[in-house]
């Protein structure tokens, strides 16, 4: 039993990607001015009135999942929510695990970094082997470069996990396939050089923005798991 915490606005989309698979859709940079994130004390008390509630039930929990609609780490107060949720689930559900889905792109940031290190999943993004395939795919409104995200996660020394997404098609006249020769040899080099204890693999499974794009089917997906598997990290194929 998983417990989603969403700590961006619930009407809209806020991340630093405009990922052409995202279930929420488009990034809008223009309504970003306006948004108005949710407050540490009411996510605090929020969650400690389900896990009350959970713990007279008698209910298990096994993870505290922080998803949502964009990128959690864009919350201005992410490392101290992250205090508070330890502390709640020390109290509560000591045996639960607290996970974080990230792109990755706020681990320039040392306070969300930090507050990474503290959690028990860090769930990370790695799209594309290439650049080309990492700016068509993922879309950086910061401009960042596969290469600068690869180095941030080196910074981890293998404790994390890897989530990559992969689709090939159709978007602005350019073809996109991650799953080619090049493209998997040259993702397998970064995955060398993260060395993560884990990598999940899977492919499109709701509505994309981007209309043009195919889910990659099952076999091709644990073909590439065997290719991770042979390089000594374990994957899964979800």
């Amino acid at each position: 039993m998983s417990l989603g915490i969403n700590l961006l606005p619930t009407d809209s989309k806020l991340c630093n990607f405009d990922c052409i698979y995202c279930e929420c859709g488009w990034t809008d940079l223009k309504s970003a001015p306006k948004v108005e994130f949710h407050k540490r004390a009411d996510v605090k008390n929020q969650l400690e009135t389900i896990l009350k509630q959970l713990q007279s039930e008698e209910k298990k929990l096994n993870s505290i999942t922080f998803a949502g609609n964009g990128e959690p780490t864009l919350h201005p107060d992410f490392n101290l929510i992250i205090d508070d949720v330890i502390k709640l689930r020390d109290h509560y559900f000591p045996l639960c695990k607290i996970s974080v889905l990230s792109n990755s792109l706020m681990l320039n940031n040392s306070k969300v970094t930090e507050a990474l290190k503290k959690v028990d999943n860090r769930i990370l993004k790695l799209d594309a082997g290439t650049e080309e395939t990492f700016q068509l795919i993922n879309q950086p409104l910061n401009k960042r470069t596969l290469k600068w995200v690869v180095e941030q996660l080196i910074k981890f020394n293998g404790d994390l996990t890897i989530q990559t997404l992969f689709l090939k098609g159709k978007y602005k006249n350019h073809t996109i396939d991650n799953t080619t020769d090049f493209e998997i040899e040259s993702w397998l080099s970064n995955l060398k050089k993260i060395k993560p204890k884990l990598v999940m693999l899977y492919s499109l499974d709701r509505a994309t923005p981007a209309k043009d794009l195919q889910k990659i089917d099952a076999a091709t997906l644990n073909s590439i798991a065997k290719k991770v598997e042979a390089i000594g990290i374990e994957a899964i194929v979800s």
